[in-house]
This record gives C-alpha cells, structure tokens and sequence, in this order.
C-alpha cells in the first residue's frame, strides 16, 4: 500500500513539470518541455528593448474617477446612518455644553 502511494505520488509530480501556467492541469508525461519567451522586455537576439511611452494620468482624468466615486461613497453612508438612526440601532447623544 505505501509503495503505491508513493508511486502515484512520483508520477503525479512528474507530470506536472511541463508548462508553467496559472491552471494547474495533469499534463501527460510524455509532452515536450516548453522553453519560457518573455517578448516584453527582450528581443529575439537578446537586445533589450526601449521603454514603453508613458501615459500621463493627469489631474482631469483622476478628478474625473475620484469625485463620483467620493459622491457615491457619502450618499451610500448618509442612507445607512439614516436607517441605523431610525431603527433605534445607533442614536448620536446630544451634547449639552451648558456648564
């Protein structure tokens, strides 16, 4: 029984050698190592390659996504302090500063 068990378990680890990829698949053993090309950062002789152009963000564009977003956010807090004070479930004290 345990020399099953470690069997199954070589073989197991065996087949997943291949490809590395982000879905974990049982690869048959008798498939062709595959080499890794990254195309991003080297050519095909091995020359590096320039820096991509930047893309500038800008204040417009950022305004543009933050502002809704800050809109959205306190319309979603002012209703739910509402139906907290409503239901009797958080009640702000009042605050006599009459000393």
């Amino acid at each position: 029984m345990a020399t099953a068990v470690l069997w199954l378990s070589r073989n197991l680890v065996s087949r997943n050698t291949g490809v590395v990829s982000r879905n974990i698949v049982l690869k048959p053993s008798n498939t062709t190592t595959l080499n890794q090309c990254r195309n991003a950062v080297s050519t095909a002789n091995g020359g590096v390659q320039p820096k991509p152009d930047k893309i500038s963000f800008g204040l417009i564009r950022m305004t543009a996504v933050v502002i809704p977003f800050l809109y959205v956010g306190t319309l979603i807090s002012k209703n739910f302090a509402a139906l907290l004070e409503e239901h009797d479930i958080f009640v702000p004290e009042d605050d006599d500063d009459d000393d």
